[in-house]
C-alpha cells in the first residue's frame, strides 16, 4: 500500500501520459535535479549478463540524460555514480565501477566542453585510484570556465561522512576562537558542505524501485521533491525525465507554509 503512495502514480496506469519537450517547457524547470542511478546490476540479471555490462549500459544512460537535462535548461544535474558503501561489493565489481569515470569522462569530454557543460565532483577523491582521479582531475579543470549545465558526479560520496566533516570543521573552528556556538546557523553549516557552490536539489529521482536516499544528500534534501520509478537506470529514457519533471510541476512546493 505505502509502496504505491510513495511512488509516481503514473506507473501504475495502464497508459501513461506521453509528455515532450515543448509541453514541459512550458512550466518552470527544476534548477538542480538530482538522481540516484540504481539498478544496472539487475538489469544484466534480468538478461543473464555480467553486472559490468549493466554498468556499461548506465553509463551510455547518463551520457543520453546528461545531453537531454542540458537542452531542457536544467541548471544543475547531481548524479550519485559510486558511495562510500560502494567499497563493499565484489573487488572485481569495484576495479570495473572505478573504470567507468576514465572512460565516460575520456570520450565523452570533447562533447561536453563543447556544450558547454562544468564538471564538478563531491566526494572523498582521494581514496580512488590514481587513473580514476587523474580523469576527474583533467574533466574538472577542462571544463572549469564553462557556464553552461554543472554535471555534478557524487564519487565515493557519502552523506554522513561530509556532515561529520563539516562538524570537524565547525569544532575546530571553535576551538580555535575563530567562531562561537552562538554564530552556527543552517547557512553557517551549509558553507562547510561539499556542496557549498550550488543550490540545494529540486527534484530527486530514484530509479530501480527503491525508496530510500541510501546516504545521498541527506542535508541537501531538506525541502526536495521526490520522484520515484521502478525503471531500471539503463532502461531510463528522457521520457522518463519528462514523467518526473512533469510531476514536479504539478507540486505546490510550501517549504512548510501553507
Amino acid at each position: 500500500m505505502f509502496n504505491k503512495i510513495w511512488k509516481n502514480k503514473e506507473d501504475e496506469s495502464s497508459s501513461p501520459l506521453v509528455y515532450t519537450k515543448e509541453d514541459i517547457l512550458q512550466h518552470p524547470i527544476p534548477k538542480h535535479v538530482a538522481i540516484i542511478m540504481d539498478g544496472n546490476g539487475r538489469w544484466a540479471k534480468k538478461r543473464a549478463l555480467p553486472r559490468a555490462a549493466g554498468h556499461y549500459e548506465g553509463m551510455q544512460v547518463v551520457r543520453k540524460i546528461t545531453r537531454f537535462a542540458n537542452e531542457l535548461g536544467i541548471k544543475i544535474l547531481s548524479l550519485y555514480a559510486f558511495s562510500t558503501e560502494n567499497w563493499k561489493r565484489p573487488k572485481s565489481e569495484v576495479e570495473y565501477l572505478m573504470k567507468l569515470p576514465e572512460q565516460f569522462l575520456t570520450t565523452f569530454l570533447p562533447e561536453l566542453i563543447e556544450e558547454n557543460v562544468n564538471v564538478r565532483v563531491i566526494g572523498n577523491t582521494e581514496q580512488l585510484p590514481e587513473h580514476t582521479r587523474r580523469a576527474v582531475e583533467k574533466a574538472i579543470h577542462e571544463t572549469k570556465d564553462n557556464t553552461g549545465l554543472i554535471l555534478n558526479f557524487a564519487l565515493n560520496y557519502g552523506s554522513r561522512a561530509e556532515i561529520t566533516y563539516a562538524m570537524q570543521q565547525i569544532a575546530k573552528e571553535i576551538q580555535n576562537g575563530r567562531l562561537s556556538p552562538e554564530q552556527i546557523t543552517e547557512e553557517l553549516v551549509s558553507s562547510y558542505l561539499m556542496t557549498k557552490d550550488l543550490t540545494d536539489p529540486d527534484l530527486l529521482i530514484r530509479t530501480s524501485g527503491e525508496i530510500r536516499l541510501s546516504n545521498f544528500m541527506l542535508w541537501q534534501l531538506a525541502y526536495t521533491e521526490f520522484w520515484f520509478t521502478d525503471v531500471l537506470w539503463p532502461d531510463f529514457t528522457e521520457q522518463h525525465l519528462l514523467e518526473a519533471i512533469a510531476a514536479f510541476q504539478k507540486r505546490n512546493r510550501r517549504f512548510g507554509g501553507v
